[in-house]
């Protein structure tokens, strides 16, 4: 039963991409998630494979941006996202490498390594795609829902040395933010979660802290627990799953919109760095494709840029760095 609801959550969030409800439509993407001749252009490498020790016998794609401003010789900031493909697509709801790309170039966030990760599959299932993000195909609904560190595991001690031999990446915990959707986005805070050492930042769009696979007590468990460095973003739509099961009776942990009120208040009351916004649509990435930008501004709000009246280094466009 557990695997048939999770992959009903599976398929709720790529069923509203493909056709969104009118409360979805009104989210429109702004020219900050656009491309522009004169911005300098990252580079998306990939697909590139990673093959996991901690979820054996499981490969998946990742993508790696690199920013037009890398420099070798300085380290980068890091943000990784969950269900890669949905993220690294420049014609869907997120676009992300233009979002970089804009903001890098007008300073308003830092210079920022991206990853975009997929989640695993065996030899005998499918990656995911744009169709289809993968809890039905894959061993998405096991690495996401779950609250255990083996994911965070996989990203600290499998993805990011991999990274780390071909990129610079700061070491500082506030210069690393992770992020995702729907169950992506409950796998990005328990990253976090679990290893605050490594993560300080979280961006969650319609995240599903719910019963999938018993995300429904992280408001409790951040109740409970001693607050922890992080700054989190949580992004939902008063129209998301509304707990109503097979029977049409309802269920409150399975109520998304109702989880996500609980974990916003519990983040509050125990002092966190937050930020949320719950628009009127419904499991849909529209309006978290549409605020993304602003996200990003709140969530590197704070990087340093040193303000000097008599120096106009840091109030310039940042261009790209020149090949030696």
């Amino acid at each position: 039963m557990q695997r048939f609801l999770a992959a009903l959550a599976g398929l709720l969030i790529t069923a509203s991409a493909a056709s969104a409800a009118p409360t979805d439509d009104v989210y429109l993407l702004g020219p900050d998630s656009m491309p522009h001749e004169n911005v300098p252009h990252g580079k998306v490498i990939g697909p590139l494979t990673l093959a996991s020790q901690v979820f054996t016998n499981t490969t998946r794609h990742y993508w790696v941006y690199v920013p037009a401003q890398y420099d070798a010789a300085k380290p980068a900031c890091l943000m990784v996202f969950q269900d890669g493909q949905a993220f690294v697509s420049t014609n869907g709801d997120y676009r992300i490498p233009n979002v970089f790309d804009n903001l890098i170039y007008r300073r308003e966030m830092p210079v920022t390594i991206g990853v975009f990760i997929n989640p695993g599959h065996t030899p005998t299932q499918q990656e995911s795609s744009s169709t289809n993000w993968g809890d039905s195909i894959n061993n998405r609904g096991d690495e996401y829902n779950k609250l255990d560190d083996r994911y965070a595991s996989m990203i600290v001690t499998e993805l990011l040395p991999l990274l780390e031999k071909d990129y610079k990446i700061s070491k500082n915990p506030d210069d690393r933010a992770i992020a995702g959707a729907s169950s992506g986005a409950i796998c990005a805070f328990t990253v976090a979660w679990q290893r605050p050492d490594q993560f300080h930042k979280v961006i969650s769009t319609i995240g599903s802290f719910t019963n999938i696979r018993g995300g429904h007590v992280y408001p409790d468990l951040v109740s409970q627990t001693e607050r922890k460095p992080l700054r989190v973003f949580l992004q939902d739509g008063l129209n998301d799953n509304r707990g109503r099961r097979g029977n049409g009776e309802y269920d409150p942990e399975w109520d998304w919109h109702a989880q996500n009120i609980k974990m916003a208040a519990a983040l509050t009351a125990k002092g966190y760095d937050l930020n949320y916004c719950w628009g009127i649509g419904t499991h849909s990435n529209k309006q978290g494709g549409a605020m993304m930008p602003e996200m990003l501004r709140w969530l590197w709000r704070d990087y340093p840029r040193p303000d000097d009246p008599k120096d106009d280094s840091n109030r310039k466009l940042l261009g790209a760095v020149e090949s030696k």
